[in-house]
């Protein structure tokens, strides 16, 4: 859920939803009041210190373990000194009384990036429940947003043991939804397979649908390579050790015309970090033009990049997945 705030009068729509969506995700009072708490002081700072920009309310499943996240996203001057941003007391009326520094004392995982002239992304986590003892340490973030007037998207996605689905329904609205979700569907129920047989299984369910572009990435640490196998229009990216290389998807329309379902294997040393994404992002943009953007966390990284690069032509879609050694 993505929240336009401009202006004070929608700070408190954005307090209302964030708690809605804490209790929502089994968050107990004490802590959905936290996240109440905390939305109205980022939404607050939206409209004081950058003029506009966005509070994205979303649930999380990884490393961390699982809960609500926000991420405050602008364009404004950003911040010069984050020390003392983060030290100094200063709040307005009736949020928590101390600023950024009281939003990274009260959230579970924070998170913050920012330069002089390249505005300010901000993450705050509350975790529902702990991460499963078995589950991979895995970092990742995520955000999509539907084409501007409709209330679904057909862009979606989802991650399981290691591999991450991201899909794209043809076109926009609840089509478009219908055949996300399918896809979606299908990964699910079993995910473990070969990423080829992944999404072979995926093309012939989404045949009574209008069709998708489809990805599927699976970080395999054991042999220190990522397999991708993509019909259509999803971007792949894999940047490690300071190099990016783009990864190669084939033309079609996964359920329709799909004529080459290929594996494409990319070594890798260190910690790769994934970057998948639909058309409705540009494929265009560079992680050059924000220093140090690479070392946040896969949420920062995805809402900079949606908020740089974002079309308003269709659905849109980021996802960033980081493996760590």
């Amino acid at each position: 859920m993505i929240v336009a705030v401009a202006e004070p009068s929608q700070v408190g729509q954005a307090r209302r939803l964030a708690g809605e969506q804490a209790k929502n995700a089994g968050l107990n009072d004490q802590k959905a009041g936290r996240v109440a708490l905390v939305a109205t002081e980022l939404a607050t700072n939206l409209t004081k210190h950058a003029g506009q920009g966005y509070l994205m309310l979303n649930r999380f499943a990884d490393a961390d373990g699982e809960g609500v996240e926000l991420l405050s996203l602008d364009k404004g001057p950003g911040i010069a000194d984050l020390n003392r941003a983060l030290s100094d007391g200063y709040s307005t009326s009736g949020s928590l009384g101390g600023g950024l520094g009281a939003v990274a004392r009260v959230a579970d995982r924070f998170a913050i990036f920012s330069r002089p002239g390249l505005g300010t992304a901000v993450l705050a986590r509350f975790t529902a429940a702990p991460a499963p003892s078995d589950r991979e340490r895995i970092g990742i973030g995520a955000v999509v947003e539907p084409y501007p007037g409709e209330r679904v998207c057909g862009d979606g996605w989802a991650y399981a043991g290691g591999t991450v689905l991201v899909v794209d329904g043809s076109g926009h609205g609840e089509q478009a939804a219908r055949a996300s979700a399918v896809a979606i569907d299908t990964f699910l129920a079993d995910p473990d397979r070969d990423c080829v047989g992944l999404v072979e299984a995926i093309h012939r369910a989404l045949g009574p649908t209008r069709g998708a572009a489809v990805a599927v990435a699976r970080v395999d640490r054991k042999e220190q390579v990522v397999r991708f196998v993509g019909i259509g229009n999803i971007v792949g990216a894999m940047v490690a050790e300071g190099q990016l290389r783009h990864m190669v998807s084939h033309n079609g329309t996964a359920g329709h015309i799909a004529p080459r379902i290929r594996e494409f294997v990319y070594p890798f040393t260190g910690e790769p970090t994934l970057i998948l994404h639909s058309d409705g992002m540009s494929g265009r943009w560079n992680l050059g033009s924000f220093p140090g953007l690479l070392a946040a966390h896969p949420a920062l990284i995805a809402g900079v990049l949606f908020r740089e690069y974002r079309r308003e032509r269709d659905d849109c879609s980021v996802v960033v997945l980081r493996a760590p050694r």
